[in-house]
């Protein structure tokens, strides 16, 4: 891989009120960001992390007692170290996807073993699959650096589609008033 260019938000915020500190690691998080050490996020550099950065570094500065600076910036030593922490971050949430997956499939197969053959049962489990596939997309755009954990992530979700389609069936062959 080629060296990564990486943008650093190093920020201050005072400790209370703490929703505050929270409410940025949580856009942090969302943003798919590693940090490097305590108040300090990186983010591979693209134009929307830097749209995004830019933003909340701005928002940073207005808090009370709050101050924030955006870098730029390529490692010179340890880059490897960056890489291998996103990545490794990317891979725990396909992972979170992977189980997410086995559990929608297990719940097919109780549905199946109990004969619940409702076309409710199914607009909730078509719902589920969803939320699974709409969550791996979100990640996904996040894997800016080809994480090893999507190819798995993507599997497990075809797998959900094909029992998602299996039980549809026996759904349609429960349905008494089908032709």
């Amino acid at each position: 891989m080629s060296e990564v260019t990486w943008l650093v938000l190093a920020y201050r915020i005072p400790s209370e009120p703490s929703r505050l500190r929270a409410g940025v690691w949580r856009r942090l998080k969302a943003l798919g960001a590693i940090y490097v050490q305590n108040s300090v996020a990186a983010l591979p550099a693209d134009p929307a992390a830097e749209r995004a950065l830019r933003s909340l570094r701005a928002e940073i500065a207005q808090m009370e007692g709050g101050s924030a600076q955006l870098l730029r910036a390529d490692a010179l030593v340890g880059g490897a170290d960056l890489v291998t922490a996103y990545n490794a971050a990317r891979d725990d949430e396909y992972e979170e996807i992977v189980d997410r997956c086995r559990d929608f499939i297990a719940e097919i197969e109780r549905e199946t073993a109990a004969s619940h053959f409702t076309y409710g049962e199914l607009e909730e489990n078509d719902e589920d699959l969803t939320k699974l596939r709409g969550w791996f997309d979100k990640v996904a755009a996040r894997d800016r650096l080809n994480a090893a954990g999507r190819e798995m992530a993507e599997k497990g979700l075809q797998e959900c589609g094909r029992a998602l389609d299996g039980f549809a069936d026996a759904v349609y062959a429960a349905d008494t008033d089908a032709p």
